[in-house]
């Protein structure tokens, strides 16, 4: 069995704690009914990026749980199960980008956006409602209108906030070679 490093298991903790507080004090409700515009997404597709589908699956899980938990509706398992689908598809779809080298140019924001996008319709277009319909039974066209404004709305704030966050660590990075003497 292969064994967390510390530097992924902490990577777990602060992307599930930022996907919380995002999740809970930075939202603007949608006029669907139980859904809002959050950024949480544009950081856990940071996280899956930098630490991989594991870091992703897991912060995008607990996070999202404890948002639920938090608000105190009670933990909606369809949509937390979803939400650690998407961390775990980003870091999937996301491996040859890679933000420790320091690269993060036209066509890695190309693939992040692309693989963000595929990987939001894959779990508000089917994942979330389709376990909604199994686990609590609730009327498809809700589900769906839900799904629909979710996918949207966490797409572009995923677009630009997880963007954004890629490029800045990767501008953080120094580039191979750029710390040699010059003569």
């Amino acid at each position: 069995m292969k064994k967390f490093s510390v530097k992924t298991v902490v990577a777990i903790a602060v992307g599930a704690a930022l996907f919380f507080v995002c999740g809970r004090f930075i939202a603007i409700p949608s006029p669907v009914p139980n859904t809002s515009i959050t950024i949480q997404y544009g950081v856990l597709a940071f996280v899956a990026v930098l630490f991989g589908p594991v870091a992703g699956l897991l912060a995008g899980f607990i996070g999202h749980a404890l948002v639920d938990f938090a608000a105190g509706w009670g933990v909606w398992w369809s949509w937390v199960i979803a939400s650690g689908v998407f961390g775990l598809l980003m870091g999937i779809a996301t491996k040859k980008i890679d933000l420790e080298g320091g690269e993060f140019g036209k066509a890695e924001i190309i693939r992040f956006n692309v693989s963000q996008l595929v990987c939001h319709i894959i779990c508000w277009g089917l994942v979330a409602p389709v376990l909604d319909i199994l686990i609590y039974q609730e009327p498809v066209e809700k589900l769906f209108a839900q799904g629909l404004v979710s996918g949207i709305s966490n797409a572009v704030t995923t677009a630009i906030i997880g963007t954004l966050l890629c490029i800045a660590y990767a501008k953080a990075k120094p580039k191979a070679g750029s710390l040699k003497k010059e003569d």
